[in-house]
């Protein structure tokens, strides 16, 4: 009895590992096929970010206004990649010679790494993962930017990050904020507006586009000064 009761007991836990075998393998399958397909949908569908999903999912308000890249300011589009990604049109989505500056730091003087993420890095991160800082996010990042590099195309990148970028509280996307802080549609974004949103983007819960604090303004000098010193680095996405 005993050794019927062993064997049962030896062929359920077999069981019971092949079941989570099979279990793990699906997920794994399901989490490399669904950023494709996402990605590809998201290149004629507007997409929503994984911050807002959470914000829906807790009943909380929403504000986007979803809007093509021809209805948001030039200004933007200049002031947002100088400030946050002056190589994107250069890059495959990954800025492999900074990202190795910052696992140097990280190795040789123990320091978290800071910078180093793409708008093309900071967009998968926006459709696809969370937003608490960690190692395995950062790592997530680079196979789901080159992703991204790879199906879309640099506008249609650049359309979505600036419709799913938070602004502040429930702000979601370029419109909203241009509606919220200013009262205006994001078409109309003048150069210093434009700059103070750019500039807001590291710290949207903590920094007023409206009315920037001393420190904010400067912010939104140097990316003015920037912006007329940049050259031809917006091509990939703007026509002049």
């Amino acid at each position: 009895m005993a050794r019927a009761r062993w064997l049962f007991g030896s062929l359920r836990d077999a069981g019971s590992l092949r079941f989570w075998r099979r279990l793990a393998v699906r997920l794994l399958i399901l989490a490399i096929v669904l950023p494709v397909f996402l990605t590809v949908l998201y290149s004629v569908v507007p997409p929503i970010s994984t911050l807002m999903i959470g914000r829906y999912a807790q009943l909380l308000w929403v504000d986007r206004q979803w809007r093509p890249l021809e209805d948001i300011s030039p200004n933007l589009v200049r002031s947002v990649i100088t400030s946050e990604d002056s190589g994107f049109c250069t890059h495959g989505g990954v800025e492999w010679e900074a990202l190795q500056k910052q696992v140097d730091v990280l190795l040789n003087e123990g320091e978290s790494p800071r910078g180093a993420s793409t708008l093309t890095m900071q967009t998968a991160k926006n459709l696809f993962l969370w937003g608490d800082r960690s190692y395995v996010r950062k790592a997530l990042e680079i196979p789901l930017a080159m992703l991204l590099d790879a199906v879309l195309t640099k506008r249609r990148i650049m359309e979505i990050y600036l419709n799913i970028a938070e602004w502040g509280e429930g702000i979601f996307g370029a419109e909203a904020a241009a509606q919220a802080w200013y009262g205006v549609p994001a078409k109309d974004l003048t150069r210093e507006q434009a700059a103070r949103l750019a500039t807001a983007l590291p710290n949207p819960l903590g920094r007023n586009p409206a009315k920037p604090s001393s420190g904010h303004r400067r912010l939104a000098a140097t990316n003015l000064s920037r912006v007329n010193k940049a050259g031809p680095i917006f091509g990939c996405v703007l026509d002049k």
